[in-house]
Formats: C-alpha cells, sequence, structure tokens
C-alpha cells in the first residue's frame, strides 16, 4: 500500500480528553448501544465567550444566538439556557421554540427565523420571541394574528437578500449580486417592505435587519454589512428605531488538524480521478471532479475541512475587514451608528462539543484485489452524515481490549485503507465514499469514533429506516479524574444534577 493519506480530526479539550478514555467509552457503547452520540454541554457555553469575546475586543454590544437546527439536544439548550444573558438561540420550527421555552430560555434570547407557519408566528408572537421575517407576507401574516388574538407588539427584525457587490477593481467595478438565495427580501424591494412596516406599526416594532448568506466570502458578508447600515439609515429617516444588524451564521469550523494533509488528500483525489494512481473513493466516486479525456472538470464539493480561520477568528475577520465603499473597518461602521451586532452560528457553537460513536460489526476484503477492507458498521449514513455535509475526517479508532493472547493481534498492526459501510440493506449506505485510513485493521468489537459531529452530522438526518435503532445521545461533563453522564434529556446545568457517575 502506498503511503497512507490521513485526514486526522482536530481536537481540542474536553474532546481530546475523551476520546483519550477508550474504557470508559466502550463502557457507555456497551451499555447504550450502537450508534451512540455524545454531548460535551460544557463546550458550547465556552464557545459562546469566545464569541463574544471578539465583540469586546471589538467594543460592540449584542447577543450571539445559537442556531438550534444545527442539534436538537436538549442538553446544549439548557446549558446556554444557563449561560450569560447575551446569549440566546435561533429557533426555525413551532418544535424548536417550544423546546427552548421548556429549557429555560426566556423570550427576549430567542429569535425565531426559517419558514413559519401561523402556530410558530402566534406562539413566538404570544411569548414575546423576536421573529425575524423573510417577506412581506411574513410580516402581513404576523400583523392579522396579533390583531385577530389581541397579542403583544411583537419585535421583528426584516431579513435581506439580494445584495450588490463589487466584481471589478475600487468602487466604481462591475457590480453583482450576491449568490442567490431563497430566503429575505431583496434589497431593491426595501422601500416596499419599509411600506408594509409602517403600515402595521400598531402589531410590530421593528428592531433591526437581517441577512444570512451561503458563502464564506468576507468580501460578499463585508458588502452586506454595509448595506444593512444603509437600510437602517432609512429606517430611522422615516421615524423608525431599529438597533440590530443581525449577520446570520456560517463562520464555519476546521474538522482536520493538519493543513499539509488536507492538500495533499485534495491533490491525490485529482490525480486518482484522473487515473495517475490507485482509486481513493468507492467506485470511482469524484466528490464534484470528473476526468474527460485526460482532462480534469468539475469541481471539487467539499466542505474546506481544514480552515486556518473559522468561528470566532473568522468573526474577527469580519469585523476587521474593510467596508467597501467607505474602506472603514467594519466593527467602526458599527460603533459609528451604535447599532449592536447579532450573529446566529450553529455548527460554530457546536465545534468540538461531541462526537458519534460505532461498533464495528464486520471486516472483510472489498473483493477488488486492492488489499482494501469492507468494515461494516452498527449506523447507518443518516446518524453521522458528515460526508453527507461535504466534510472529510478520519475517525478514531477504539480497540477493545483483546480477551485473547494479544499476539493474536499481532498481524493487525500497520495502516490499511478501509471503506465504511452502514446497517441498511442498500448499497448507497456508505458511511464515506472514500478510502479511509485506520492506523490498524479493525476487528468486530472495535469502537469507531466519529469526532466533532454535534454541528448538523449527529442528529439532522438521523431516521429510523428497516426498524434500525437511532442512536441514542447522552450528555457528559467532567467529574474530577473521570467522567458523569446521563441520558441528553436528563440533563440540567445544576450542580449535583446530570446522572449516574461513571
Amino acid at each position: 500500500m502506498r503511503v497512507p493519506l490521513y485526514l486526522q480530526p482536530r481536537l481540542e479539550p474536553p474532546l481530546s480528553s475523551l476520546l483519550a478514555d477508550a474504557p470508559f467509552l466502550h463502557s457507555l457503547a456497551d451499555a447504550l448501544g450502537s450508534p451512540l452520540n455524545l454531548l460535551l454541554p460544557d463546550r458550547i457555553a465556552e464557545n459562546a465567550d469566545r464569541f463574544r469575546g471578539v465583540y469586546r475586543a471589538h467594543r460592540l454590544s449584542g447577543r450571539v444566538y445559537f442556531a438550534h437546527k444545527a442539534n436538537r439536544s436538549g442538553s446544549l439548550v439548557r446549558r446556554l439556557a444557563a449561560a450569560d444573558a447575551a446569549t440566546g438561540i435561533d429557533v426555525a420550527s413551532l418544535g424548536e421554540l417550544r423546546h427552548a421555552l421548556a429549557s429555560g430560555l426566556t423570550p427576549d434570547r430567542i429569535m425565531a427565523t426559517g419558514p413559519k407557519d401561523p402556530e410558530f408566528l402566534w406562539l413566538a408572537a404570544r411569548t414575546g420571541a423576536t421573529v425575524n421575517l423573510d417577506s412581506p407576507t411574513e410580516l402581513g401574516q404576523l400583523a392579522d394574528l396579533i390583531r385577530k388574538y389581541t397579542l403583544p407588539r411583537t419585535d421583528v427584525l426584516l431579513r435581506l437578500s439580494a445584495f450588490e457587490t463589487a466584481t471589478g477593481p475600487g468602487v466604481s467595478g462591475v457590480r453583482a449580486l450576491s449568490r442567490p438565495s431563497r430566503f429575505g427580501s431583496p434589497l431593491r424591494e426595501t422601500g416596499a417592505v419599509l411600506d408594509a412596516v409602517e403600515r402595521h406599526r400598531d402589531a410590530v416594532r421593528l428592531t433591526g435587519v437581517a441577512y444570512h448568506l451561503d458563502t464564506t466570502g468576507l468580501a460578499e458578508k463585508a458588502a452586506a454589512l454595509e448595506q444593512c447600515v444603509a437600510v437602517m439609515d432609512e429606517c430611522r429617516a422615516r421615524g423608525l428605531d431599529p438597533r440590530v444588524i443581525d449577520i446570520g451564521g456560517g463562520f464555519g469550523v476546521g474538522y482536520v488538524a493538519e493543513a499539509g494533509q488536507w492538500e495533499r488528500y485534495t491533490t491525490e483525489l485529482a490525480n486518482a480521478v484522473l487515473g495517475t494512481r490507485p482509486a481513493l473513493t468507492w467506485r470511482g466516486h469524484g466528490y464534484g471532479l470528473r476526468n474527460e479525456g485526460g482532462t480534469l472538470r468539475g469541481s471539487l464539493a467539499l466542505y474546506p475541512a481544514h480552515r486556518p480561520t473559522a468561528g470566532p477568528g473568522y468573526l474577527g475577520e469580519l469585523l476587521s475587514h474593510p467596508a467597501p465603499a467607505s474602506g472603514r473597518p467594519l466593527a467602526t461602521l458599527l460603533l459609528e451608528h451604535l447599532y449592536d451586532l447579532v450573529c446566529e452560528p450553529g455548527r460554530a457553537l457546536a465545534d468540538q462539543c461531541g462526537l458519534s460513536l460505532a461498533r464495528v460489526t464486520d471486516v472483510r476484503p472489498t473483493g477488488h484485489d486492492s488489499g482494501d477492507l469492507l468494515v461494516r458498521l452498527g449506523m447507518n449514513a443518516g446518524d453521522m452524515s458528515l460526508e453527507e455535509h461535504g466534510v472529510l475526517v478520519d475517525p478514531i479508532l477504539l480497540s477493545r481490549p483483546p480477551a485473547v493472547d494479544p499476539m493474536e493481534r499481532a498481524g493487525d498492526d500497520g495502516p490499511v485503507g478501509v471503506y465504511l459501510a452502514g446497517n441498511l440493506c442498500l448499497e448507497a449506505d456508505l458511511i464515506t465514499r472514500r478510502k479511509v485510513f485506520l492506523p490498524r485493521r479493525p476487528r468486530p468489537g472495535d469502537l469507531l469514533a466519529f469526532a466533532n459531529t454535534a454541528g448538523y452530522a449527529m442528529d439532522f438526518r438521523a431516521h429510523r429506516a428497516q426498524r434500525q435503532p437511532a442512536a441514542r445521545t447522552v450528555a457528559v461533563t467532567r467529574d474530577g479524574a473521570s467522567w458523569r453522564w446521563c441520558p441528553d434529556e436528563d440533563y440540567w446545568p445544576i450542580t449535583g444534577t446530570g446522572g449516574p457517575t461513571s
């Protein structure tokens, strides 16, 4: 076999310490089954404080909202409820709103986003949550409900989209719209939307404007923020009194520890697609790349798994970035106008907050004369969807201590290339379509630990197909030199609670 192409995960405490305790993880999987999700609720509070630290560094005020859709956990939400009041939650459904309220978050710390049905709008208005409005139609529906049921006047933000960005040199360069979005009102329709806000002033109170761009480009986000400041100025000219600009999420997470491993893997993947090296994927899957007569075509459809700047660091870079028109740092622009900043990290707040465990159930040759192995796990692709989100990162092999003479495992030493298959009776049920390099041959009974799955990969696509068990989820906290765990739904951030001690 050629030199293994590792994509080793980036690990930080307490996740790194938890992964180092293989006996504890094996005991949990033995008791609760495979697959199994583990969450570290204290880490999400630390992440939120890191984001607020960026605010403090730039002398900005405002709230950091956790995008609840990233993880359905109760322990993460309850831990945030116990955190500083400058931390809130972004809910995108009636169920998430009810969950946030039941977890202890007060309505002033809740923002309702996403598509909204009448029941969602009613409960948000009834309880006093802020409503991030997607369109004039949604505004009209909310106002009608408020009047019909004599609800309190509701704080609202206007979500905007279709901002202009310069694609040529200087402010006078060619103007182009930001990438299309199905959310928010186009910037060019701002006047009509504000007219609607004025018509419904008896029902709603405009507190700010918002955007969420599906891009990591600083230039696009900087242009959107600067244009939101201009919209806020127009609001004030109309006698409205907004004070908040919500820049959404998209701050990113670094999954792979070393840049060199990521660069080497993506280079070798391109070579494999071209046929100049042995295959790296199941049945020649190219992750967006294809070979057309010896020429590499397409584009790599993968999340940038190694990111030197992500999460709070990315927010810091954005706030230091010059506004395209004025040239002033964006943080300075917000300070000069006395506007509060709001952001809605999902993946970035869940960074290093959890892992997913799967039991190895079968190991056999692929039958392709390559020396590679097919490893079947006690989970399916819906239980752990890192790859479904374009994230490539290696799992960690946690061997079960052998019950027989260790010499029987001597032949397992040395790296091996494996393909990871799920427990569904489907050819397509692959945990990863790439060859994963493990430091040694796994055996049935071993565990594979997929690190950093709390953001979107843990339960976003989980299901019960073929009546396979869905992953149980437990919350884990440090208890001196050992760990304390309880079912996710039983976790409360109160001293003396949290379930049985390991």
